[in-house]
């Protein structure tokens, strides 16, 4: 049985970022830039004010103060989005706004605040500085300079940036399409009424759900059987996504198929875990395309994602993070592990006093999915049998969406 860092070195290691597409910018949000990005103009484009004020030649205001004001003779006014008309002479002034161009001859900007203003004048209040509250051409981004490079994360502010540069399209790593497969003749579809000895299909939609907030693309497959002709028609369905997961049927069971088909079908790379939940995991392929076959349970099927899934997808998508972010945490109830496997109980984190402090959500069943729903972290106590004190630290996986990634491989679960 291969450890937890053997899987994901298995596992993640056979994935690379897919090919790349031109997108429009409000489809690039949070995916992976493909190429540099150089800036054909400097931002900003124009010397401009940075606040509403006046804009003056600095040795005229030598000087100034409450009590002995300097006036100025205000000889114009620019507004945001127009050109300046009038030009600053010795003892004149030009009434500018936040991001209108300076008029030539002014070197500074006076805030408004630190004026008297009259009709055709204006008194100011306090020296200003060379260059002050001026925004030079291209302080932000000089012109054909390397803004952005491959392998960035599009946020909000990346894409920002790339619209002050007036870049409409961007190549991105493709969306990668992740085909969803339930088994088992125990589960039922939303919707339709339970039969004897039947349940809902909830690993599925918890799943899918997983797979669209990671920017990835669910290929929804329903449910199979346990049908060895129907399975075999699924796998070879969702073989023609970029990756392929199923749920249930990897398990030792006399209805545990997904194992044996995938093997008729293709490779099977790896089964079964060191780890609790999760346990039965089945890693391999069916005509190129990776499948990796986790545990039927809600709770064990969504910890494999979390661990597995997530950075195989994530490295697909073309990110260099790939596993969410592991911190100490303070145990704050005593526990016993009593099997040797390495454990990963759902727990909520807090910051208290500058330290993680992790309470359990409650029962750690493996069919018990709203102590995930209530986790913000899996707590994770290390393979061998021993009990644990309140007050002793152990590692806390970080959860959600929201969560750091930290740019680890061989540990990064």
């Amino acid at each position: 049985m291969l450890s937890v860092e053997e899987a994901f070195r298995t596992i993640v290691g056979q994935f690379r970022p897919l090919e790349t597409e031109r997108v429009p910018l409000r489809e690039a949000c949070d995916r992976v830039l493909a190429e540099d990005v150089r800036s054909p103009e400097p931002v900003p484009p124009f010397d401009n004010s940075a606040m509403d004020g006046y804009a003056v030649r600095f040795e005229d205001t030598l000087g100034a103060s409450a009590g002995a004001p300097v006036a100025l003779f205000v000889v114009g006014e620019v507004p945001a989005g127009r050109a300046p008309e009038a030009r600053v002479e010795p003892g004149t002034a030009v009434r500018v706004m936040t991001g209108a161009p300076m008029p030539e001859g002014a070197d500074a900007v006076v805030m408004r605040e630190d004026t008297r203003e009259h009709p055709d004048r204006v008194e100011v209040l306090l020296p200003a500085e060379h260059g002050e509250h001026v925004r030079r051409v291209g302080d932000d981004i000089p012109a054909d300079s390397r803004v952005l490079e491959a392998g960035t994360v599009l946020n909000p502010s990346a894409l920002g940036v790339l619209a002050s540069i007036g870049v409409g399209r961007i190549a991105v790593v493709r969306r990668p399409r992740v085909a969803l497969l339930a088994t088992g003749d125990e589960l039922v579809e939303l919707g339709q009424p339970l039969g004897p000895g039947q349940i809902r299909n909830s690993s599925a939609h918890a799943l899918e759900a997983a797979i669209a907030a990671m920017g990835a693309v669910p290929v929804p497959l329903g449910i199979a059987r346990d049908d060895r002709a129907e399975l075999t028609a699924k796998l070879h369905e969702g073989a023609r996504a970029d990756l392929l997961v199923t749920t249930g049927g990897v398990s030792v069971g006399d209805y545990d198929l997904v194992r044996e088909v995938l093997t008729s079908l293709g490779q099977l790379d790896l089964w079964r875990v060191n780890m609790q939940p999760g346990k039965p995991l089945a890693f391999g392929h069916i005509d190129g395309c990776p499948v990796l076959g986790l545990p039927g349970n809600p709770v064990s099927s969504m910890v494999a994602f979390e661990l597995f899934v997530r950075p195989a997808i994530r490295r697909l998508q073309g990110h260099t993070a790939l596993a969410h972010a592991r911190v100490p945490v303070v145990l704050d109830a005593p526990m016993t592990k009593k099997n040797a496997r390495r454990q990963y109980l759902r727990a909520v984190v807090r910051l208290v006093d500058g330290a993680f402090h992790a309470d359990l959500t409650g029962p750690q069943g493996s069919h018990m999915l709203t102590s995930m729903a209530r986790a913000n972290a899996l707590v994770i106590l290390p393979e061998g049998t021993r009990s644990y004190a309140a007050g002793d630290r152990v590692e806390g996986h970080l959860l959600g969406e929201g969560a750091l990634f930290e740019n680890r491989d061989s540990d990064a679960v």
